[in-house]
């Protein structure tokens, strides 16, 4: 099931604040800039774990016919 898009907002913006705040030693405006760049990009923590995720998903089609 795809996930709507004020829920992809809101992941989004939770995953990009996690992964700055766990960026140590450096202010939370400077990390949370950086961590928009590196997404900008198409790297950093935020963006590896929407992959993971998408492969998780596309690991899990094979059983998407079960609703529970």
């Amino acid at each position: 099931m795809e996930v709507k898009p004020k829920r992809q907002i809101a992941l989004a913006t939770r995953w990009l604040i996690q992964f700055a705040s766990n960026r140590k030693g450096v202010p939370m405006r400077r990390a949370l800039a950086n961590e928009v760049v590196d997404a900008y990009r198409g790297q950093g923590a935020a963006i590896k774990k929407r992959d993971d995720t998408h492969k998780m998903a596309q690991a899990n089609k094979a059983f998407a016919h079960y609703r529970w």
